[in-house]
């Protein structure tokens, strides 16, 4: 059996490419299926944190006719970052982009896409469990039992937030094909990558560059997923802003863990480049550390919306006039 390329979407600017992925000892990892019932979908979430990945493996990027060779880290994973020249910058929106490898002198080929977003002011980072999926983080048993028993079309998505994404990313365009640059940062593992990709296709949210953490191997990581440090989502939050620093930011996440510390400190970092912060209350009560985080942002000059509908944040994205 040949080994399996796993491509994510990437992104470019005027200077450069960044494209990554995986690399998988051949398996069932590219046929997951997330439309079966109980026992059959539990099983197929088990067998993605028991995949096989292969290290140092070489593997090729086509880019302007050629042909650029690097190889997997330890964990399978791959990235290119490819500086551009100015005859060489890419269009606006989404292109494909190929990688490859070899197997017994054979050349698998897989298409991914990126983006380059589209000129304009505007940029969108959202979180993902319990901000716009209904995960119950806060309850680590429940978690793992809807992510076991709950198949795709059983997975639930906060009410109107569908419509406030929506709306967001087309936020300021004037032509009916352009959006604005969305990206989804998790403390989700890349093994999920394939079910967030299908559950925000499913709804209809904005097409997004998606950065998650580290992928897991083992069965035991399973049972602590989207657990643990947070550290990645804000180090990949910084990238992006360093990335894209002309864009004016919204971030969005939920007070289920640390996304109103998280935005806190970026807006300390960032202070002219985030125009506003939405945190989802997620329980009963709004939790007071969040609230002394979010009168901080506050204090400056950040627009914040701390919501427990999201019919909510649209009334506040209106005021704003983030939003028409």
């Amino acid at each position: 059996m040949k080994p399996i390329l796993k491509l994510y979407r990437g992104y470019a600017n005027e200077e450069e490419l960044i494209v990554f992925g995986h690399v998988f000892k051949p398996n069932t990892a590219s046929n997951y299926e997330f439309e079966k019932k109980r026992f059959k979908n539990a099983k197929s979430i088990i067998r993605m944190f028991r995949i096989k990945t292969i290290p140092n493996a070489d593997i090729y990027l086509e880019h302007n006719g050629i042909k650029i060779h690097t190889k997997a880290l330890d964990d399978g994973y791959f990235k290119f970052c490819i500086p551009l020249k100015e005859k060489e910058r890419v269009g606006y929106g989404w292109t494909d982009y190929y990688v490859s490898t070899f197997y017994k002198g054979e050349e698998i080929i897989e298409k991914g896409t990126f983006m380059r977003p589209y000129e304009g002011n505007l940029g969108f980072i959202s979180d993902i469990d319990d901000t716009f999926l209904i995960s119950h983080t806060r309850n680590a048993f429940k978690k793992l039992y809807i992510l076991l028993w709950k198949n795709i079309n059983d997975r639930k998505i906060f009410e109107d937030v569908v419509q406030h994404y929506k709306a967001l990313s087309t936020a300021g365009r004037n032509k009916k094909d352009e959006r604005n640059a969305f990206f989804y940062v998790s403390s989700s593992e890349w093994n999920l990558y394939k079910f967030i990709v299908k559950f925000t296709e499913k709804h209809e949210l904005p097409r997004a560059v998606l950065l998650l953490k580290d992928i897991k191997t083992s069965l035991m990581d399973f049972f602590v997923t989207g657990r643990g440090n947070h550290n990645h989502k804000f180090d990949k939050i910084k990238h992006i802003l360093e990335f894209y620093p002309h864009l004016q930011y919204t971030l969005l996440g939920d007070d289920s863990q640390h996304d109103p510390f998280l935005y806190e400190d970026i807006c300390k970092i960032f202070p002219v480049t985030v125009k506003a912060v939405y945190i989802r209350q997620t329980g009963h009560h709004k939790k007071e550390k969040a609230l002394k985080a979010i009168k901080n942002m506050e204090a400056m000059g950040v627009a914040t919306c701390y919501f427990k509908e999201s019919s909510e944040a649209i009334k506040h994205s209106m005021k704003i006039g983030l939003i028409s």
